[in-house]
């Protein structure tokens, strides 16, 4: 009964672990009283030059500021905090003391997981703790200046509404700006099948002819699907049918309770292995592109590898966006997922049979709360701004829950073990072998993302058993998908896309790096020429769903309001 309190306790107030981490590289610090003592001595000497700096600042001369002032860091970008000495004093303690921490966490260092999330836990506290967070931060003041106070009045309003109403995190985007079927996910099209676990969604054609070869769309299912049918003109699925493709796309049911036994076998049985069946009946097509994300990248991964294992080569042209098959290098993830963690994670999920959407997205909030939660605290509550109309933003607020037996399976199995890459998965009774797959593989990495590190998304060039095009792009995890051509979106890769094969890639993806170009486009129109190149002749449209399988509805059908 304590232990169960304990967990319940520890799971509510520390479900990361911070405070053990903390502990632990405290008590190596205070072992290493040298590195200390030189970390102490440094920080004294960087405030003893901050008042001859800020008078510098107050003459117009060079400060020659002892701590360097980062430019890309938007809190700061006000002049004031470069050219008022008040201000600037401030911004140097402030860093001189985030440095401080950093190498007292250095001192303390021994332990790679530990020393992780003490940083994590420090990094999130500096960030609450920043000048720019509270109410003499200069863009503030200057906003309510301008607006008689009004500005203040709004941002408190705003303030204890999403206290009362969203657990004490700012709204970041204006929901009320997009409704699911007209300007999000709005490509036009039918569901042309459903079971317990998915819909499928024909695109209605818009070109009178297409490739002979369909795609079959497999996004994660810890998001609603409309990342790949995001706005008009943002969409990637409209962007394929637009360019002669005829897409189906797999939408999953949002989980409950009732839900807590489905396993990652139930997620391939009855979502995509049948999803590529329908595919088949419908178009008449022995052959399918998968093109997939995330998640469901690796899912469509393991589908693929599980299918040409049994001599089933459907999967003829696979994409992968910005996914891991490699889980030895996660980058802050990792941190989630170690054993400790995921026991709490576990503990909470057989209580409610799920992992609630609110709480992962809590939890990736917290991973970079300076731009996800601190951003929009200083816009939002003290500058009284309404929140953006931005689709990204409402489609991540759109969360998904995760099934208890499905979710801990996948964590353990893939981050904890690292059994997809090893060769030891076993989906549906088969062993798998992700080098088994030979079809012609396109992986694109995304230079921002922190899910997903664009060096460990590049590692499916060495476990793939086929031709593999590998392009790096602007923007993270989110962006780096939604990235129509645009004035500001660019890729790097190597060799042309439309090559009939290609030569091997280097198996260090900093080698890959310095030898690829850049180019100022968007990888969507690379993409195209790959895919186009392997999707075989223009034939006539098929026909919107068959007598097997009539459209039950129009897109974007029952479950994505789930």
């Amino acid at each position: 009964m304590l232990d169960h309190v304990h967990k319940k306790l520890k799971s509510t107030l520390d479900p990361i672990g911070w405070g053990p981490a903390v502990k632990s590289v405290a008590g190596r610090a205070v072992r290493n009283p040298q590195a200390v003592t030189a970390a102490t001595t440094e920080y004294a000497g960087r405030l003893v030059k901050i008042p001859a700096a800020a008078t510098r600042v107050f003459n117009a001369d060079d400060p020659k500021p002892p701590m360097p002032l980062d430019p890309r860091d938007r809190r700061f970008s006000d002049t004031a905090w470069r050219e008022n000495p008040a201000y600037f004093s401030l911004l140097q303690s402030y860093l001189a003391t985030r440095a401080y921490v950093e190498e007292l966490t250095d001192a303390g260092a021994g332990d790679p997981l530990q020393d992780g999330k003490a940083r994590q836990f420090a990094n999130l506290m500096l960030d609450v703790l920043a000048p720019s967070n509270f109410l003499w931060n200069p863009g503030v003041l200057t906003r309510a200046f301008e607006t008689g106070g009004a500005s203040l009045l709004r941002g408190a309003r705003y303030a204890v509404h999403d206290v009362l109403n969203r657990g004490g995190l700012p709204l970041k985007v204006d929901s009320d700006a997009f409704t699911v079927g007209e300007n999000l996910a709005a490509t036009p099209g039918k569901v042309v099948y459903r079971n317990d676990l998915i819909e499928l969604i024909q695109y209605t054609p818009q070109t009178e002819q297409v490739h002979a070869v369909p795609i079959l769309a497999a996004p994660p299912w810890i998001n609603k699907y409309y990342i790949l049918d995001l706005a008009p003109g943002r969409s990637l699925a409209e962007w394929a049918v637009q360019h002669g493709r005829t897409v189906f796309m797999l939408s999953y049911r949002n989980p409950d309770e009732s839900m807590r036994h489905i396993t990652m076998d139930d997620y391939y049985v009855n979502g995509i292995a049948a999803a590529l069946d329908v595919v088949e009946e419908i178009t008449g097509s022995p052959k399918i592109e998968v093109l997939s994300i995330c998640l469901g990248g690796a899912m469509a991964a393991m589908a693929a590898a599980r299918a040409f294992a049994v001599g089933d080569k459907r999967v003829t042209a696979f994409t992968m966006l910005n996914t891991l098959l490699d889980y030895s290098q996660v980058g802050e993830l990792g941190l989630l997922t170690d054993p400790s963690t995921l026991d709490l994670v576990e503990f909470r999920m057989r209580q409610q049979g799920f992992l609630s959407g609110k709480e992962m997205a809590g939890s990736f909030d917290m991973i970079r709360a300076k731009d996800l939660v601190f951003n929009y605290w200083v816009s939002r509550w003290m500058k009284g701004e309404k929140p953006a109309a931005f689709d990204i933003l409402a489609w991540n607020e759109d969360s998904t829950s995760m099934p208890a037996e499905m979710h801990s399976h996948y964590l353990r199995s893939l981050y904890g073990r690292n059994e997809l890459a090893e060769g030891l998965y076993v989906l549906d009774g088969q062993p798998l072998n992700l080098h088994d797959i030979t079809c012609d593989t396109y992986v694109v990495g995304a230079i921002n993302d922190h899910i997903v590190p664009w060096t460990s998304s590049y590692q499916a060039v060495n476990l793939l058993g086929g031709d593999v095009r590998y392009v790096l792009t602007n923007g993270g995890h989110v962006a780096g998908a939604v990235n129509p051509p645009g004035k500001k979106v660019w890729f790097k890769a190597v060799g042309a896309p439309d090559a009939e094969t290609g030569s091997p890639l280097p198996a260090d993806p900093q080698v890959w790096d310095d030898a690829a170009t850049r180019y100022e486009h968007s990888w969507w129109e690379d993409w195209t020429a790959w895919s186009n190149k392997r999707a075989g002749e223009l034939v006539p449209p098929p026909a919107m769903g068959s007598a097997a399988h009539p459209p039950l509805e129009d897109a974007p059908g029952t479950y994505v309001f789930s």
